[in-house]
């Protein structure tokens, strides 16, 4: 018989590409997450997935089984927000900031379900750089930060509550439509098309993309550039070149082959996301965070 833990287990591998991300990103151990996914393929009695070299996808069974449980565990989350907020009766007002990039994505959805059951309840939304919104929670106008870990992005410090929430990395994505778009490259062939960048959000990612250029021999020299995601890969689907963009941003449309993905092997690039609130926060605040944790990403 089937359970949550099987399925969480089963579409963050799907999700992320292998056993070992996907046990990075659950707190488990690889075998936990193995012997999870062997336990389900016994209990259904067919395979899920095909165990390649790079990555791991699905089989047909386990395309339509990763639909099913996406379906299943995000009706559990919002049955556990459900359960959790209408006996609370949250109400007042919440102010969240966080980077565009991640707010459509992850907090979005979120949103809409804790109001559905809380009338009273309101939230606000601010979305803009690390610095404005480090300074606007100083000056007391927000409640709840979603932000890269301060300390080491912005060199500062913040009087608050500290969670961890989630990993984000920098994609190389090009079109999908170019079928001879290579898989795996190196820093020297990035000027192989014309390059797209994101600006201002990451800038410790564009730092470390200039060096990795000049290390390579040459000057970053965009070709486009914007701080808007959205008009990014709308340029980079056309076809117009290829650029780095967060991944939660573009997993979907990796997935649904609007994109392609391109290794870079000698550039990498990792940023965790920390959860900051006042000190004594009321309940909603902890609601929020623990909706955050649950919802499926990508």
């Amino acid at each position: 018989m089937m359970n949550l833990y099987q399925m969480q287990s089963f579409v963050t591998v799907i999700s992320e590409g292998s056993m070992t991300a996907a046990a990075d990103k659950l707190f488990l151990t690889q075998p936990a997450i193995s012997q999870q996914i062997k336990n389900l393929e016994d209990d259904l009695g067919v395979e899920l997935l095909v165990r390649g070299v790079r990555q791991i996808r699905p089989t047909l069974q386990g395309e339509v089984l990763f639909d099913y449980a996406k379906r299943v565990l995000q009706l559990a989350q919002q049955a556990e927000i459900a359960v959790k907020t209408m006996g609370a009766e949250l109400q007042g007002q919440i102010r969240v900031g966080t980077l565009n990039s991640l707010g459509v994505q992850l907090i979005s959805p979120i949103v809409s379900r804790l109001l559905k059951y809380n009338p009273k309840l309101s939230i606000k939304i601010d979305y803009d750089l690390g610095e404005n919104l480090i300074k606007a929670y100083r000056q007391n106008e927000l409640d709840i930060l979603i932000l890269p870990e301060v300390e080491k992005q912005y060199n500062t410090t913040l009087e608050a509550e500290k969670k961890f929430l989630m990993k984000e990395e920098m994609w190389l994505v090009g079109s999908g439509k170019d079928a001879e778009m290579p898989r795996q490259i190196s820093m020297r062939e990035i000027r192989k098309y014309p390059l797209i960048t994101f600006t201002k959000e990451y800038p410790h990612f564009t730092d470390l993309l200039e060096k990795a250029c000049l290390q390579a021999g040459f000057k970053l020299e965009p070709t486009f550039e914007s701080t808007n995601v959205g008009t990014l890969k709308r340029v980079i689907e056309s076809g117009l070149g290829w650029g780095f963009l967060p991944a939660l941003a573009i997993k979907k449309q990796v997935k649904m082959g609007r994109l392609n993905q391109v290794h870079v092997k000698d550039l990498n690039f990792e940023v965790e996301f920390f959860y900051y609130s006042r000190k004594g926060a009321e309940k909603v605040v902890e609601v929020f965070f623990h909706a955050l944790q649950g919802q499926e990403r990508g």
